[in-house]
């Protein structure tokens, strides 16, 4: 018993000094692993960085000959042998386009033989003008306008799609001051073509709109307080353009670059919602007025707007008022009016001159103030006057007819008779009946017969299966 209690106790101590050494071993196997294995990294979440903003590629054929209007282009390749091709490719100067634009600024005609030959009826129809010359003629402002020409072209030259157009840099032949050597009236004569500006808006003469032609805009430099309570007729639309605009703004989902627009846009159209219900515009189809160049209207001899002018074209002459400011660096513009009067297929798109033929006579300092509504008839006849001061005409002026239609005047039905029963009314077949409208013009071309008729909005016409009322 005592043999197999020993021998017993035996592999009890060889079991549990076994089991002691197995977990040594172990122990020590992990704690080498351990040492080996690199710790497990938990990789961030990577940041996408912002794609840098491309500037857009041109696609397709391009003919670099015909990118820009009546401008030259001289083109050359040269090559210089460099280095290798990975070092020249980093590198900005190894592959160049040097862009130089020439441009002549031209000499303006400064005597009566330069103006003859572009306007050979010119001396003919103002016989006094030669003694108007002065003996240094040009205006600083001829300079001040080729000035600013060429400074465009040095702000745009890397904007090729901005540049103006050769017809456009050479429109303007000449600027002179002359002074009538007995009268002393002074003129501005401008030689140059003549653009067409169909701008302007008067709810109180004409209360329809006639269109909008592109870069239309419905207020005009020449301007005068409003005399009736008819809104505007671009009012609503851009009052609309201003909701949009600031509904657009008010978007969370608008960029900061669109916002900046948007802020621009929206002061401008309130400042002109506020225009259109304040004031009334001269009206470019007809209205017979002159645009100026913005470089023009500053100075103290300078022509402003309201000032008398003559428009001279073949053998001529037409009485105007400067009525707009155009561009500071474009010259020779008229209303529609005067281009349709000239050439009968002009348009807010076609002009009615290009060749720089067209006479323009300012008389500066002949404004009325304040500036009211154009009067045609008081505009022939200070035209007619300041003509006397500068040696006459040997032709009479063109007499502006005025087309604008007046509004039909409604025709009220008989009264009834105040002796009638208490029984008796207004007869049911008792209308008023709108009065025959006015001739169709250039300016404002009438509607089909089954087109709508216009009303006054204080009276309502029965209406009949053969008319419809306007609105």
């Amino acid at each position: 018993m005592a043999r197999i209690r020993l021998r017993t106790w035996r592999r009890l101590v060889l079991v549990v000094f076994g089991a002691i050494f197995a977990a040594i071993v172990y122990r020590w196997i992990s704690l080498e692993r351990l040492q080996h294995v690199a710790p497990v990294e938990v990789a961030a979440t990577p940041i996408p960085e912002p794609t840098p903003t491309r500037p857009p590629v041109l696609t397709g054929k391009l003919d670099t000959a015909k990118l820009f209007n009546g401008i030259t282009l001289h083109s050359t390749v040269e090559t210089l042998p460099g280095a290798d091709a990975s070092t020249e490719r980093v590198e900005p100067d190894s592959y160049v386009l040097d862009l130089k634009l020439q441009a002549r600024v031209p000499s303006p005609n400064k005597t009566i033989e330069e103006l003859t030959r572009v306007s050979p009826q010119l001396p003919v129809l103002l016989p006094g003008l030669a003694t108007m010359l002065i003996p240094d003629p040009v205006s600083p402002l001829y300079a001040q306008l080729y000035d600013t020409k060429i400074r465009i072209l040095r702000e745009n030259l890397v904007r090729l799609d901005r540049l103006p157009s050769r017809h456009n840099f050479f429109d303007c032949q000449t600027v002179l001051q002359l002074q009538h050597p007995q009268s002393h009236r002074k003129a501005l004569l401008l030689q140059a073509d003549m653009d067409v500006d169909a701008d302007g808006s008067d709810a109180d003469r004409m209360p329809i709109g006639i269109g909008s032609p592109t870069n239309f805009k419905p207020a005009t430099s020449y301007r005068w307080p409003k005399k009736t309570s008819a809104p505007n007729p671009y009012l609503a639309s851009t009052e609309s353009k201003l909701k949009h605009a600031e509904e657009e703004y008010a978007l969370k989902t608008t960029t900061p670059e669109r916002k900046r627009e948007l802020r621009d846009a929206i002061a401008e159209l309130r400042a002109e919602v506020g225009t259109l219900k304040k004031f009334s515009f001269l009206i470019g189809a007809t209205d017979p007025y002159i645009v100026i160049p913005g470089a023009f209207a500053h100075g103290k001899e300078a022509p402003k707007v309201g000032d008398y002018a003559l428009v001279i074209f073949g053998d001529a002459i037409y009485p105007a008022v400067v009525g707009d400011v155009g561009p500071n660096d474009k010259a020779g513009e008229a209303s529609l009016r005067i281009a349709k009067q000239i050439n009968a297929l002009s348009t807010p798109y076609n002009r009615p001159v290009s060749d720089l033929k067209v006479t323009y006579l300012i008389f500066p300092g002949t404004a009325d103030k304040p500036l009211g509504r154009p009067d045609l008839d008081k505009l022939q006849a200070r035209c007619e006057t300041l003509v006397k001061e500068i040696g006459g005409a040997t032709v009479p002026l063109h007499h502006w007819e005025n087309i604008i239609p007046p509004p039909p005047t409604p025709t009220l039905s008989p009264a009834p008779s105040s002796t009638a029963t208490p029984t008796s009314s207004l007869s049911p077949t008792s209308s008023i009946t709108p009065s025959a409208s006015p001739a169709s013009t250039f300016a404002f071309p009438m509607p089909s017969p089954a087109g709508s008729v216009w009303v006054s909005p204080t009276s309502t016409p029965a209406t009949s299966p053969g008319v419809s009322p306007r609105h």
